[in-house]
């Protein structure tokens, strides 16, 4: 079973950055995988996507142009580069693949102040 591990989210200023990751037990990266994000009293949503080969990403319009998603398929790690943070990307962050084929993992929670 691979188990997926988020970190890098915490506490910024807006403005600021935070560069996440997602660590997979395993080899799993034959499939599109994702950034999701749950706001608090909101459902679960995809904010970056990118495929197994790194070629091809697609963000939500929330994001687009503020945060950038990336794979390192040797390290089974992705990553998402988060830049000109705003109070409305406060969120429990979550990597899974597009299609969801893995169980969630704790994600990690970033916090933007104004």
């Amino acid at each position: 079973q691979v188990q997926l591990v988020e970190s890098g989210g915490g506490l910024v200023q807006a403005g600021g950055s935070l560069r996440l990751s997602c660590a997979a037990s395993g080899t799993i990266f034959t499939t599109t995988m994702a950034w999701y994000r749950q706001a608090p009293g909101k459902q679960r949503e995809p904010v970056a996507i990118i495929t197994s080969s790194g070629t091809s990403t697609n963000y939500a319009d929330s994001v687009k142009g503020r945060f950038t998603i990336s794979i390192n398929s040797a390290k089974n790690t992705v990553y998402l580069q988060m830049n000109s943070l705003k109070p409305e990307d406060t969120a429990v962050y979550y990597c899974n693949s597009l299609s969801l084929d893995f169980s969630w993992g704790q994600g990690t929670r970033v916090t933007v102040s104004s």
